[in-house]
């Protein structure tokens, strides 16, 4: 068993099979099919609920998933503290809790405009939590699409995230597999609980997550150069702070040494050249 499966845990197929038939009763006529699937999911045991014509995306949070949260969240904010930074990410403590808290995020990033799984509800059935969101059909994980289209997304991305931070809101845990494509729209999942997420703090590790994203897919310069397409340049800058945080993390893997160089080069070595043309009194396009 590997260390996910061993500390995701299993819940019982008996209180599974309570949840599929308690949301078959409240969605269709209690006939159901359920369709587990094995995702990269720490805090879940997904599956997809197709009752009718409807089909349904569906987490269940154990009270195991919370004590790994709890861990998760403990970790994280040790790792901020080493960055320079207060811890920033809040642990939800039920399961019922987290399934509500994920319901919620997903409502207030709809609400703003960015993509995101159509939200049914949260609930509790025999102690889990239950959160069912919109299925999306034949949807890709970014990290799955071929190297052009995800260069041609990065830009979207950070849009997106952008608008995000731009109402006060962050997602906490933005990985390539959180980012879902569907008919060539870009989709946020899994947004996690962070304090006060307009902060400057939880903006900067958003940024240095979605860096860490995409450096594997595309590599540093497109990825820096798609960052800056939506944000200044000092912000940038500040979350390369994070990037060291975000690469002890088991589920990113990409070149830091790169990253930092690229921004070296893209914002503080151009500044460098902005001042000297300025020096020079050479007078440059607006």
């Amino acid at each position: 068993m590997d260390l996910q499966r061993l500390l995701r845990g299993t819940v019982e197929w008996d209180r599974l099979e309570a949840v599929a038939r308690g949301l078959a009763a409240r969605y269709g006529d209690g006939s159901a099919r359920v369709e587990f699937l094995d995702a990269d999911n720490w805090l879940s045991t997904p599956f997809i609920l197709r009752t009718g014509a409807e089909a349904y995306f569906v987490k269940v949070v154990s009270r195991q998933n919370s004590v790994v949260h709890a861990l998760f969240t403990a970790g994280r904010n040790l790792g901020a503290f080493t960055s320079g930074s207060e811890g920033f990410f809040a642990h939800v403590g039920t399961p019922a809790e987290m399934a509500r808290h994920e319901l919620e995020a997903t409502e207030e990033m709809r609400a703003i405009g960015v993509n995101a799984p159509e939200p049914v509800e949260a609930l509790e059935i025999d102690g889990l939590g239950v959160l069912v969101v919109e299925y999306l059909p034949e949807f890709r994980p970014l990290d799955e699409l071929d190297a052009d289209a995800e260069r041609d997304l990065a830009p979207e991305l950070f849009r997106a995230l952008g608008r995000l931070h731009d109402n006060g809101l962050a997602h906490g845990d933005l990985r390539a597999e959180n980012v879902l494509i569907l008919d060539g729209d870009l989709y946020f999942i899994d947004a996690t609980s962070v304090r006060e997420p307009g902060a400057l703090d939880a903006r900067e590790y958003d940024l240095a997550c979605g860096l860490a994203a995409l450096e594997p897919l595309i590599g540093a310069a497109d990825a820096v150069g798609a960052a800056l397409a939506a944000y200044p340049p000092e912000e940038v800058l500040a979350a390369r702070e994070y990037l060291d945080f975000v690469a002890i993390r088991p589920d990113h893997d990409f070149d830091g040494p790169k990253l930092k160089g690229e921004i070296e080069k893209r914002v503080v070595e151009g500044n460098e050249g902005d001042r000297k043309e300025v020096s020079n009194g050479e007078r440059r396009d607006p």
